[in-house]
């Protein structure tokens, strides 16, 4: 988004929060995201965040969250960002590599990432998390390695791994189709990732998810409340939302212009939305909680028994009565393992 798109959003936004349904419920964390929030001004920035406190006070000590993109932010931002009230950034660094950072289309250099990292600690924050992507095409061992070293030497407060998909109707997609992406094995992905919880553990960051690593206390309580599927109420355009007993997800409108039309218009907001039965939150239960490292309580969960036993005994899952927890290896086959234990 550019020019007066932007204006318009911001302000489309602030009304949709303040005509919120559920202003006064109290804000457990704070995120935003989708994207680059830091392309906003710091001004755009404190006044969204100052809309949201003022609908939804914060309790005490609430994490509060901003994506950056390291290429967007300098000292002066981040300085006002941490006036306003936000206290842990998520830097999309994704790489150290400038072949990677280009193959990505991203718009910062390597260089960016330890400059904004400096920056975000001189204006105040002790928590930053950075993004870093394995399985990129062209991405050696050498280079992985590589990655990780300068994110220990960096001693952010927590590291989260992605490993590149290849999504439908986008270029890496029309490549891979035309054999034209180089990308490693999967022993090759296995060992990235093995490689990465080692160099986390040495650098004293604990996994207690997947895919993410954290110091003691430094977890991303936000994400958290995603992977024990709790209700999280979301604002601005493709936003997506879940409340409420029976459980709704709502998806607001996704493209800019029609999402400021619909606030403008006081017309219909959601593109889409469904009302979970227990059943299927049940089942997201099960999907997301597996993915905690310290795992998920089996009681009330939709387990097939007889399968659960199997993965027990295969090694996949630690030998409880009453938990749902992944060993090392099972961690590698969680989706294959929610798959033949969910009923």
């Amino acid at each position: 988004m550019s020019g007066g798109i932007v204006d318009r959003t911001v302000n489309a936004m602030l009304t949709e929060i303040e005509r919120s349904p559920w202003r006064g419920r109290p804000a457990k964390t704070i995120f935003f995201g989708g994207g680059t929030p830091t392309f906003l001004s710091s001004a755009q920035l404190t006044s969204l965040l100052q809309a949201i406190t003022d609908c939804h006070p914060p309790i005490p000590d609430c994490e509060i969250t901003s994506e950056a993109n390291p290429g967007t932010v300098d000292a002066t931002k981040f300085a006002d960002m941490y006036a306003a009230g936000f206290n842990r950034i998520s830097l999309g660094a994704q790489s150290f590599d400038s072949g990677d950072l280009h193959r990505l289309g991203r718009i910062h250099a390597s260089s960016d990432i330890a400059r904004a990292v400096g920056a975000a600690r001189q204006a105040g924050f002790h928590n930053i998390n950075i993004d870093l992507m394995f399985a990129l095409p062209g991405q050696s061992m050498i280079g992985w390695k590589k990655n990780l070293q300068i994110a220990m030497e960096l001693e952010t407060n927590h590291l989260s791994l992605y490993c590149l998909t290849i999504e439908p109707n986008t270029r890496f997609y029309r490549h891979h189709l035309r054999g034209l992406l180089d990308l490693p094995e999967e022993d090759t992905q296995v060992e990235m990732y093995d490689l990465a919880v080692d160099a986390c553990a040495k650098g004293g960051l604990r996994q207690y998810e997947i895919s993410n690593f954290a110091q003691p206390g430094k977890e991303c309580q936000h994400n958290i409340c995603y992977w024990l599927a709790e209700e999280y109420l979301a604002y601005g355009p493709g936003a997506v939302g879940a409340y409420g007993t029976p459980r709704t997800r709502y998806t607001n409108m996704k493209h800019p212009e029609r999402y400021c039309e619909s606030i403008e218009m006081e017309s219909k907001l959601w593109c889409e939305s469904e009302e979970l039965t227990e059943d299927m939150l049940a089942f997201e239960r099960l999907m997301l909680g597996i993915r905690l490292t310290d795992g998920v309580s089996s009681h009330n969960l939709p387990i097939d028994q007889a399968e659960f036993k199997k993965l027990q005994d295969r090694g996949w899952l630690e030998p409880t009565a009453d938990h749902l927890k992944l060993t090392r290896e099972g961690q590698h086959f969680a989706s294959e393992i929610i798959a033949r234990i969910a009923q």
